[in-house]
């Protein structure tokens, strides 16, 4: 028998002969390396997006565009201070159309983003959570699993009105 598992040999079963534990009858950790449901509210408002990093990225954006103005200016041979007054006017122009549609129109961009923009894929899951909260017309102190607990308070006072008027019958029926 090879290793007390029931072969002679492994020769011709088919198999590497090699023997593993079975793991599958442990029984599970207390410190689970995942969340219970005690942390589901810590993780569900975990990751804000950082408002300055926000504004550092919108800012790069303008300045990237500019910086490609600029370059092409300068390519095109065109004096230094056309070039700077060319800038300055795209600078205040993109600025303004940022301030009128908001700090960031996350509705469109939304799809665009890339994995590791973090911070702009958290603004735009607050912001899309915003919006189906309103389209569903949802209080913003709404508690999850708040309706089943008024459900179950109203069942234990109608049981208690009950077993109050049970009580009251019987006393008029003993009278």
């Amino acid at each position: 028998m090879s290793s007390n598992v029931g072969l002679s040999t492994p020769r011709g079963s088919g198999t590497s002969g090699y023997v593993q534990r079975n793991l599958s009858h442990l029984k599970p950790r207390d410190n689970a390396p995942y969340p219970m449901d005690k942390d589901l509210d810590s993780i569900r408002n975990r990751r804000q997006p950082d408002k300055e990093i926000l504004e550092h990225d919108r800012k790069r954006a303008i300045e990237v565009k500019v910086f490609e103005l600029r370059d092409q200016l300068e390519d095109d041979g065109v004096d230094e201070d056309e070039i700077d007054d060319k800038c300055a006017a795209l600078r205040k122009k993109l600025e303004a159309e940022q301030a009128r549609s908001g700090a960031r129109g996350a509705g469109s961009d939304a799809k665009k983003l890339k994995s590791h923009q973090v911070h702009e894929l958290a603004q735009a899951k607050i912001e899309e959570s915003e919006k189906l909260r309103k389209a569903l017309g949802i209080s913003k102190d709404y508690e999850e699993g708040s309706h089943w607990r008024r459900q179950e308070e109203a069942k234990l006072e109608a049981e208690k009105l009950r077993a109050l008027r049970d009580d009251d019958d019987d006393r008029d029926s003993r009278d």
